[in-house]
C-alpha cells in the first residue's frame, strides 16, 4: 500500500466495527471490486467528499461531465500486464506475461465534477442459482442430525438447513469456505492449513459483506459472530485479501444485468 492508502485489514476492520459502510459502499462504487470500494469509501471520508459514483478523467469527459481544476484523484487498485524480463531467476519456468496489481490516482467521484445531470443508476439485481452454477459451487440435501447446524460444506459442495435462520448468510459462509480452500485444506501440509478460528472468521466476514452489500438479513449476527471469533486479534492482512476477493466472486457470479433483467 501506498501511505496515503490504509491496508485492507485496516479496511476490512472498520467495515467489521462502523456500522453502515458496508452498504454505503456498495450503493456507492458497485461497479468496482468490493476491496476498491472500501478504498474509494476510506478516501472520500478523510477529505470530506461526497460518495458516490466514479470514473476516471476521461471517462466523466465522455459523460458530458468535466472534473474541477485543483480537485485530487483517489487512488484505487488495478490489474497491470507485465512482461517479464529475460533476466529474471527462474524465468524459463514463468510464463511470458503476468499480472500485478499497483495503486494508481485517476478516478474522480461525482461530486468533483460539473457538467450534465448524471442519470440515475439502479443497483443489479442477484440470484443465488446463477450465482452457484457460475462458481462451480453444487448444493445437496442437508443431511445433518444436528438441529443447532445452519449448514456445512465439504469439496465444492454446500448444504444449508431448511431450517437455516438466515438462509442466505450461511450460504455465503459455506460457499465462502469452498472459494477460499477451507473444504480442501486437509489435504494439504500441517503447516499450511488455516486455524479453524481464522477460518470461521475468513468465512463470515465474506458472509457479513454480501449480506451488506445486497441488503439482505444477517449483517448484524455476522458481524457479532466475526467479532466473538476474532476477539481483539487484527484480521492479517492476506486474510483480508483473500475475504475480499472472494465476497467480490459471489457478488458478481449472481449479478444479472439491466438488459437481462428485462427480457
Amino acid at each position: 500500500m501506498t501511505a496515503s492508502v490504509a491496508s485492507f485489514a485496516d479496511l476490512l476492520q472498520s467495515a467489521v466495527t462502523e456500522p453502515g459502510i458496508l452498504s454505503n459502499c456498495y450503493r456507492a462504487f458497485y461497479g468496482y471490486s468490493v476491496g476498491n470500494q472500501l478504498l474509494a469509501w476510506s478516501q472520500c471520508v478523510q477529505r470530506g467528499i461526497a460518495p458516490g459514483p466514479i470514473a476516471t478523467f476521461m471517462g466523466w469527459k465522455e459523460k458530458g461531465r468535466y472534473v474541477r481544476k485543483g480537485e485530487k484523484a483517489l487512488t484505487l487498485c488495478m490489474p497491470v500486464t507485465v512482461k517479464r524480463k529475460a533476466d529474471d531467476v527462474d524465468a524459463d519456468d514463468q510464463p511470458e506475461m503476468f499480472t500485478r496489481f499497483v495503486y494508481r490516482p485517476h478516478w474522480f467521484v461525482v461530486s468533483q465534477t460539473d457538467g450534465q445531470p448524471l442519470a440515475a443508476v439502479a443497483l443489479p439485481a442477484w440470484d443465488r442459482s446463477r450465482a452457484l452454477e457460475a462458481l462451480n459451487v453444487t448444493e445437496e440435501p442437508f443431511a445433518m442430525l444436528d438441529g443447532n447446524c445452519q449448514g456445512y460444506a465439504r469439496q465444492r459442495t454446500i448444504a444449508v438447513s431448511p431450517i437455516a435462520a438466515m438462509p442466505f448468510k450461511t450460504t455465503f459462509h459455506e460457499v465462502a469456505h469452498v472459494l477460499l480452500g477451507h473444504t480442501t485444506e486437509a489435504e494439504q501440509a500441517d503447516s499450511e492449513t488455516t486455524p479453524r478460528s481464522l477460518k470461521e472468521c475468513e468465512a463470515e466476514c465474506v458472509a457479513m459483506l454480501c449480506c451488506a452489500a445486497l441488503d439482505l438479513p444477517g449483517l448484524a449476527e455476522a458481524r457479532g459472530y466475526v467479532q466473538h471469533w476474532y476477539g481483539t486479534n487484527p484480521i492479517p492482512e492476506r486474510s483480508a485479501q483473500r475475504i475480499l476477493k472472494v465476497a467480490d466472486q459471489i457478488l458478481k457470479a449472481g449479478r444479472i444485468d439491466d438488459a437481462e433483467a428485462a427480457s
